[in-house]
């Protein structure tokens, strides 16, 4: 069993830390053009877009729980049929996106409060970015659905493509031609369309068997139809609730003045480091999980569960005393401003306390998605919300920006806590 999980985990490790690893070569280029200004755009423009794709993320964990049932009960044609509604689905989004870039960019500002300049430069990375939503959109279906067929490699190869040419992207507009922040929106929106041609390309490659089994009127089935939407409505609704408290960390951050929205910035990069690796194990999860079930395997769904949370334990610890031990050497590493080092030390205790508080919250997510428990995630992701905010607003005028951190810390345990509790309902009874 644990062949099979890191047979999962470690393709997807290395999938999602490219992802952070990314965000940390934007920042640390940014930091280095001579002022936080750079900094903020950069974080207020990937705020919006964390906003829009966190929203969109439900295609890729429903997609990925019901393949993986469909996997595990040997159902081919179901398998498919789920591929072709979560693309048709994802295009159309995009699409939307595209068309609506002005009411979102004003209503975007409108929200958060940044500096003037800050906020002409998050708004000329926005306009260009926006443009990779259709390719961005459906590269989560795709992934969700290679997932789903227990097959973790091709999102990495995806991942680690697309990541490797935004590097090279970035570097070439920021530094051949002089982009600033706009040359980092360019990189992103032309290594998506890579990105999402190379799965096109892989989906051809080893699934081009499974296409005679596709029907038009079965994709459209209502009753299917309605299962996948109500699963992943409530998917949304929770995946909304994060994409609030990241919102208002960061809007806050913003609201204060751009030396906090630049340190909080930098803190959470160490939050999205632990997070993309400890996620390995939990899109591991999605897929055996939803094997499991399909098979109506309760012995491997049980040892399957157990050993995971065995190795978010191994995960975890070293993860805190890394940021421990030399939180300082890697604040360095992402920028060569001693101010903003100075002032990010006060607050390196609650970044060390994160990977230990969050690990249990991240794996049930994976979990739940498999089991396709969708609405006891939704409640539990609301219980954890309604903690945050009146930690983070009630204790602001006292503790300041450690409140933001205090009530980050609070919502992810509660996360963690809630889900254990109610885990025997809403899991095991699916067999």
């Amino acid at each position: 069993m644990n062949k099979k999980i890191l047979d999962l985990a470690i393709p997807n490790i290395i999938s999602n830390i490219t992802i952070p690893l990314l965000g940390i070569v934007d920042l640390a280029i940014v930091g280095r053009m001579g002022s936080e200004m750079y900094i903020g755009g950069i974080a207020l423009g990937g705020m919006i877009f964390n906003f829009i794709y966190w929203g969109f993320g439900f295609l890729r964990m429903g997609t990925s729980g019901f393949t993986a049932q469909a996997y595990g009960s040997q159902n081919h044609k179901e398998s498919i049929l789920l591929l072709s509604r979560a693309l048709f689905v994802a295009f159309i989004g995009g699409i939307g996106l595209v068309l609506l870039q002005v009411p979102i960019e004003r209503f975007s500002f409108f929200l958060i409060d940044g500096g003037s300049e800050v906020e002409a430069l998050a708004s000329e990375y926005f306009y260009i970015r926006i443009f990779a939503a259709p390719a961005t959109i459906c590269l989560y279906a795709l992934t969700g659905w290679f997932l789903g067929m227990q097959n973790a490699r091709y999102p990495m190869i995806i991942a680690i493509v697309i990541n490797l040419l935004n590097v090279g992207f970035n570097f070439m507009f920021v530094y051949g031609f002089g982009m600033k922040s706009a040359g980092v929106a360019w990189g992103t929106l032309l290594a998506q369309y890579a990105g999402f041609f190379l799965g096109l390309f892989l989906l051809m490659k080893k699934y081009r068997h499974l296409f005679p089994l596709w029907n038009y009127q079965l994709m459209i089935q209502w009753e299917a139809l309605k299962i996948f939407f109500l699963v992943n409505r409530d998917i949304f609704i929770r995946t909304l609730c994060l994409m609030f408290v990241f919102t208002y960390f960061t809007s806050k951050s913003a609201g204060t003045d751009d030396i906090v929205l630049a340190v909080n910035t930098l803190l959470l990069q160490f939050f999205f480091i632990f997070s993309y690796l400890i996620d390995g194990f939990a899109y591991a999860a999605e897929a055996l999980v939803g094997k499991y079930i399909g098979e109506k395997n309760k012995a491997d769904l049980r040892q399957s569960i157990k050993l995971l949370f065995v190795w978010g334990v191994i995960i975890s610890l070293p993860f805190s005393a890394i940021y421990f031990l030399a939180g300082d050497y890697l604040l360095m590493l992402l920028t060569n401003n001693r101010d903003l080092i100075i002032y990010a030390k006060e607050f390196m205790p609650w970044v060390v306390a994160i990977p230990i508080v969050s690990f249990v919250s991240f794996l049930w997510d994976g979990i739940y998605i498999g089991a396709t428990a969708s609405k006891a995630m939704r409640n539990t992701m609301l219980v954890a919300t309604l903690v945050f905010f009146p930690v983070a607003m009630l204790f602001n005028p006292v503790l300041g920006n450690h409140s933001l951190w205090l009530a980050m810390v609070l919502f992810l345990a509660g996360r963690g806590i809630s889900q254990t509790i109610i885990a025997p309902k809403a899991i095991y009874s699916k067999i």
